[in-house]
């Protein structure tokens, strides 16, 4: 028990330098960069979902719920949100960075998440049959995450990153020990053939977590995988539905709950399906 908790200790300690130099970069792009990214979005188009799933593989404080806003004031087409939903990578990215991550399984997992949210977003603008033209000059009253979550987001950089780090070291931490105590009684090898002899369990289970409104799922899922215990379809599948807080935000602004429902279904049947097939197919 006391070696678990050393070992995520130890592990975590390691990681907190890259891991703020990271969220420098991250944070500084953000300000420099996200009013731009947004007006970008909000002018595409029938473009949309080629520029959401774009935008949504840079991690940015509160993007998939600005979309989730967009789109209930109707800024945005609904497969413009997905797309950035099934893009947005929330803290997979800094995780895999700090774990120096090949540069190929980087650019692999972010090329699944960006076709993916790509082809589902423009599937799904031409299923709705529509392409509302978007006004600049339409009034929309769009609450920012940070106001409602209290993540005080606009604060400078530095305080931005140490905050961020500060929130990821500790999931990380507590994750680390969570997988050291399982690792410990069940078994690296025994839990990694576990998870892989159900290959279709492991899909359908890591993609309802990637529902769970917190960044904890995409942090645990990307960990996972890293070790190996994970395949890459599974991983894949909570990491394509995983939106962070988007979709709590749809529910809290969008008062079409049949449709914020349809929307969840599309984002659960992408994100299994794309995962039973890198599971079956990719290796």
């Amino acid at each position: 028990m006391t070696e678990a908790w050393l070992d995520a200790a130890g592990d975590t300690l390691k990681l907190i330098p890259f891991l703020l130099v990271t969220y420098l970069i991250m944070e500084y792009l953000e300000h420099r960069a996200a009013g731009k990214t947004q007006k970008l979005l909000r002018r595409a188009g029938k473009a949309g979902p080629l520029l959401g799933a774009a935008a949504g593989l840079f991690p940015q404080c509160g993007f998939s719920a600005a979309a989730a806003n967009f789109y209930a004031a109707r800024l945005i087409s609904r497969g413009t949100l997905l797309a950035v939903f099934l893009s947005t990578s929330d803290e997979m990215l800094p995780v895999l960075l700090s774990k120096a991550a090949g540069f190929s399984v980087i650019f692999r997992i972010l090329g699944v998440k960006f076709l993916t949210g790509m082809a589902v977003g423009f599937l799904v603008d031409l299923a709705d049959g529509r392409h509302k033209k978007i006004s600049l000059e339409e009034e929309s009253h769009i609450h920012e995450l940070c106001e409602q979550e209290h993540c005080d987001c606009q604060t400078g950089v530095l305080s931005s990153a140490l905050r961020h780090t500060a929130r990821i070291a500790v999931f990380l931490f507590l994750a680390s020990v969570i997988l050291n105590l399982v690792i410990l009684y069940v078994g690296e090898g025994s839990l990694a053939a576990f998870m892989q002899s159900l290959p279709v369990f492991s899909v359908l289970l890591t993609a309802l977590a990637g529902l769970i409104p917190n960044c904890a799922p995409s942090v645990i899922m990307t960990e996972l995988y890293l070790q190996g215990t994970l395949g890459f379809g599974a991983a894949m599948a909570g990491l394509l539905v995983g939106a962070g807080v988007g979709v709590l935000v749809l529910f809290r602004m969008n008062r079409n709950r049949k449709d914020n429902a349809k929307i969840v279904g599309i984002l659960l049947f992408a994100g299994v399906t794309a995962g039973l097939l890198l599971e079956f197919f990719v290796h």
